[in-house]
């Protein structure tokens, strides 16, 4: 092992135009902004990580200042510990891992215990389109090879919108395309003050969708509703997804024993990172339910969680973000050297150490907004 010299956070922003409607925040969105951290150890390697601001993570950056680099269980807990008291600094926990599987010559996917560097993807879209839009933008999916694509509900013009668009692309894609559904329900933006679905209207709701045969619905209760989604899933035609935003293990736990949902999405670059994800995984997987990582972020996130589902249970599908032309793999993977284009609807890791790719650093000096070093 080698221990940790230093530790680099940057902030980026790339500019977005035209920008980017995200249905989940009326407010388009004209900037795309991705936090970086690099560990270096004393030999010189790097591994690095990518997600949200992390703003506070500086102040505790001294607690891993000269620790041995490959204990990651040690630094698991003490990443856990901060995250109670100042945020998600799960980014960091990425790139330590990511240095790890450097020194140990292997693909992260391959360090954590799998056998296939390959992971099914499906299409998620991000923003409201119209019906004429919303099937131009399934031929492009189906064009490329996907086999699942993800719409999302909550149109202002009600549930008959979206329900008029998710009848349109499933008549467009046939019965051989699964379709998914996001309510954006779980969680809020800090100034949507609007009351998330209850029960009546959750079930409703599951009842008209699995009409047409959608594959899963995702977050159509608040997060914290367990007993809700239990009894949803209990009546639902279809499985019942949710948990992307959790901010602590111990509720998936709450969630496993109440029987809430049949498909997991916690985001490794959001909570728990490798080590708390990977035995949850597995927990999911021996309870029957299925895990699908929540991968709305930067290239390096949707890489991780792309390890993550690779090095432990595998998963049916993978979200892949994907909403042409406002949202593209050139503008999410921004930071990385190449961008991650399936093919066929799979993602292909390959069997280089670590995440398997580099940084675009001419991209990551134009977008620097600040820089912090410990």
């Amino acid at each position: 092992m080698s221990r940790i010299e230093r530790i680099e956070i940057t902030r980026h922003r790339l500019p977005l135009d035209p920008p980017f409607s995200a249905a989940w925040d009326r407010k388009p969105r004209t900037g795309f902004p991705v936090t970086v951290i690099r560990v270096y150890d004393v030999e010189g390697r790097m591994g690095f990580g990518a997600g949200d601001p992390v703003r506070g993570l500086v102040d505790y950056l001294d607690l891993f200042i000269g620790e041995e680099a490959g204990d990651l269980d040690r630094h698991s807990a003490i990443l856990s510990n901060i995250a109670f008291h100042d945020g998600r600094p799960w980014p960091l926990d990425t790139a330590l891992w990511d240095l790890a599987a450097k020194t140990a010559g292997q693909p992260l996917w391959m360090m954590l215990g799998g056998s296939s560097d390959q992971v099914r993807v499906y299409a998620s879209w991000g923003s409201h389109r119209s019906v004429t839009e919303s099937v131009a933008a399934a031929r492009i999916a189906v064009d490329q090879g996907f086999g699942a694509i993800k719409l999302r509900f909550g149109r202002p013009e009600g549930l008959g919108a979206d329900l008029e668009v998710l009848d349109a692309v499933r008549q467009y894609v046939g019965a051989d395309v699964d379709l998914i559904v996001d309510c954006n329900q779980g969680w809020r933006m800090p100034w949507d003050t609007d009351e998330p679905w209850d029960l009546a209207t959750a079930t409703d709701v599951a009842m008209r969708v699995g009409d047409l045969d959608v594959f899963w619905l995702e977050e159509p209760l608040h997060r914290g509703d367990h007993l809700g989604m239990a009894r949803l899933r209990e009546a639902s035609p279809v499985r019942i997804a949710g948990g992307e935003m959790t901010r602590e293990l111990h509720e998936f736990d709450l969630m496993l024993a109440a029987g809430a949902l049949d498909v997991y999405q916690p985001d490794v670059v959001v909570t728990g990172g490798m080590t708390g994800l990977a035995g949850l995984a597995r927990q999911v997987d021996d309870s029957g339910c299925v895990f699908s990582p929540h991968t709305w972020g930067s290239g390096v996130g949707l890489l991780a969680n792309a390890h993550l589902t690779a090095g432990t249970v595998g998963t049916p599908y993978l979200e892949y973000p994907f909403d042409p032309p406002e949202w593209t793999a050139d503008r999410r993977d921004f930071l990385l050297a190449d961008p991650i284009v399936p093919v066929d609807g799979w993602m292909t890791l390959g069997h280089q150490p670590g995440l398997g790719r580099g940084l675009n650093e001419d991209a990551l000096a134009a977008s620097l907004a600040d820089r912090s070093d410990y």
